[in-house]
């Protein structure tokens, strides 16, 4: 497997081998930008090979349609981001680990994290598989927070998921990476003032 590293007019590219798993890790982070820019429907496998700078017979050898490669991309992200409350859990226990996991996973892949909590559920084939991940990250919301079982616990668990999601993504677009420590602050702060305002 060939990876071009620079393409000038009449200049031969120079390529290198990738190992197997850092080609397909290549090939993610540059089909979560494709899908992200365009949508599902409208990015092709060329449109892929193009952003990942590979051939579309390179493509095809990791990924057999363009849905398996969508939702590679998906979970990508969805299992990194139990990895890395697993891991600030370890490190830190509950305390601001919601908004630092999120943000951690979101700087990571900027593109496939916002394919993810913000265009997912909008693409047809891809809206239960979302609606899913959605709920699984609600029950954990639930259970860090101690909310309990019952219709107002299951809404207090998702306005909390849905609330840090959409201040990452904000945050994301246009927070300055400087200044995460007080994101996840002020996120983690701002949390606290809902559950009080509740109780």
């Amino acid at each position: 497997m060939l990876t071009p590293a620079y393409k000038l007019p009449g200049i031969p590219v120079q390529t290198k081998l990738l190992p197997r798993a850092e080609r397909r890790a290549s090939i993610l982070t540059g089909a979560a930008a494709a899908f992200a820019e365009a949508g599902f429907a409208h990015t092709s496998m060329d449109d892929v090979a193009a952003a990942c700078g590979v051939t579309k017979l390179i493509l095809y050898r990791h990924f057999e349609t363009k849905e398996e490669l969508y939702r590679a991309v998906l979970q990508r992200v969805f299992d990194r981001l139990g990895e890395e409350l697993q891991a600030g859990l370890s490190a830190r226990g509950t305390t601001g680990v919601g908004a630092r996991t999120l943000l951690v996973v979101a700087r990571e892949d900027p593109a496939a994290f916002t394919l993810l909590w913000r265009h997912a559920s909008r693409e047809p084939q891809f809206t239960e598989y979302a609606r899913e991940l959605q709920r699984i990250s609600v029950d954990v919301v639930g259970q860090l927070a101690g909310l309990g079982e019952g219709l107002l616990a299951r809404w207090e668990a998702a306005a909390m998921w849905a609330w840090l999601v959409e201040a990452t993504l904000t945050w994301l677009a246009q927070g300055d990476a400087t200044l995460d420590d007080v994101f996840v602050e002020r996120t983690t702060a701002g949390l606290r003032a809902l559950r009080a305002a509740w109780r």
